[in-house]
């Protein structure tokens, strides 16, 4: 479990990562958070405060695709699948929020298998 001082220094990141980040209709802030097993990514308009797609390990299309992988390689299937979810919606372009995670891992690894199958951000 993480110390007071490391939540403390989470929670004043994602105060300064979300505060310059806006997502619309048109180019939505894709959102990253990511426990200890799973991750999860949603898209979100946030003039109308509605979420557009979202994708995670839960999902069921991603269940036998997953089993036996290691994090970063289920990172990447979840980075994927919200592409190809958007992309049907007709969204390319979209504003990444890494919250109060760093740019690496599997934070990373879902950003960059984003982006290949055809996302821009």
């Amino acid at each position: 479990m993480a110390s007071k001082k490391t939540l403390k220094i989470r929670a004043k990141r994602e105060k300064r990562t979300r505060a310059k980040l806006h997502g619309t209709q048109e180019r939505p802030r894709l959102s990253v958070f990511r426990s200890d097993r799973h991750i999860y990514v949603q898209a979100i308009n946030d003039v109308a405060a509605n979420t557009l797609a979202t994708a995670s390990t839960l999902c069921k299309e991603l269940e036998n695709k997953i089993k036996d992988k290691k994090k970063v390689d289920v990172a990447r299937e979840v980075g994927k699948l919200i592409a190809e979810r958007l992309k049907a919606k007709g969204i390319e372009k979209v504003v990444f929020d890494r919250g109060q995670f760093l740019y690496h891992g599997r934070v990373k690894a879902l950003a960059e298998a984003a982006r290949e199958n055809g996302l821009q951000f």
